[in-house]
C-alpha cells in the first residue's frame, strides 16, 4: 500500500468490537443461552455451536440457537428472558482476551471507542464489571442505531460524536462484520484472531491488516499515526 503522506488523515479514533475482541465472553454467552433454552426443556448446546450462532446480535443468536421463527410470539419471548439472565450474569466467567488490557493502557493516548452488536444493557454491565467504561470516549451497543453491524450507521455515529472523519477510524475486530462495516465507512481495519469468529470467515472479508492477538496491536498502531485515504 502506497499513498502520499501531504494527503493522509491522522487518526481520529481506534474503535474496537467487543466480544471475541477485548473480552472473551464465551463461556457467560453459552450460560445465558443453555439457561433459556433449558427453560423451554431442550437440550444444553455445546459452547462450540453456541458460538457459531454469536456475532449478528441477540435475536439472531436466540433464534439460531433455538430453531424458532424469527417473527414468533415465543421467540420474543424467550429473548427478554435471556436477555434478564445475560444482563444479570454477563460478567460471571468473562475475562478481558490476551493482551487487551495491555493494549489498551499502551493506546491510551488514543480516543478510544467500541462498537458491538452486543445489547446496551449488557455491555455496560460486563464493562462496569471489568471497570473498563471510562476507557472508552464513546459506547455503542446493540439497540443504539437501528441497524447492527455490518451495517456502517453505528460507525458514522461513533465518528460524528467524536467529531472526525469516518475514514479517520481504524476499527479493530475478530468478526466479518466488523470488517465489512469498517470498509463501508472507508476506515483501516484490523482482524484479530482466536476470537469468536471462524478465522477462515475473518480471512474472507480482507482487513488491511491481521494480528495474532492484541498484544501486537500497539506496535502495529505505531507504524499508523497517518491513514492513507480511503480507497487507496
Amino acid at each position: 500500500m502506497t499513498y502520499s503522506p501531504s494527503r493522509a488523515l491522522p487518526v481520529g479514533a481506534i474503535v474496537f468490537d467487543l466480544d471475541g475482541t477485548l473480552i472473551d465472553s464465551r463461556a457467560d454467552i453459552a450460560a445465558a443461552t443453555n439457561h433459556v433454552l433449558g427453560q423451554l426443556g431442550f437440550a444444553p448446546l455445546p459452547l462450540e455451536q453456541v458460538m457459531g450462532y454469536v456475532g449478528d446480535g441477540a435475536h439472531e443468536l436466540i433464534a439460531r440457537a433455538s430453531g424458532l421463527s424469527r417473527g414468533s410470539p415465543e421467540l420474543a419471548q424467550l429473548l427478554d428472558r435471556f436477555l434478564d439472565y445475560y444482563t444479570a450474569h454477563a460478567a460471571d466467567a468473562t475475562t478481558w482476551m490476551p493482551g487487551a488490557q495491555a493494549a489498551l493502557d499502551a493506546l491510551s493516548t488514543y480516543v478510544l471507542a467500541v462498537c458491538t452488536n452486543k445489547p446496551r444493557a449488557t455491555t455496560l454491565a460486563v464493562l462496569d464489571a471489568l471497570g473498563a467504561r471510562d476507557r472508552f470516549a464513546v459506547i455503542l451497543g446493540g439497540g443504539d442505531v437501528p441497524t447492527l453491524k455490518p451495517d456502517p450507521l453505528a460507525l458514522r455515529v461513533i465518528a460524528d460524536r467524536l467529531e472526525c472523519l469516518p475514514q479517520s477510524l481504524v476499527i479493530v475486530g475478530d468478526g466479518p462484520q466488523d470488517i465489512e462495516c469498517g470498509r463501508a465507512v472507508g476506515a483501516f481495519t484490523i482482524g484479530v484472531r482466536g476470537g469468536i469468529a471462524a478465522p477462515e470467515r475473518l480471512m474472507a472479508a480482507d482487513p488491511d491488516l491481521v494480528l495474532a492477538s492484541l498484544w501486537e496491536l500497539p506496535a502495529a498502531l505505531a507504524g499508523l499515526t497517518h491513514l492513507p485515504p480511503s480507497g487507496v
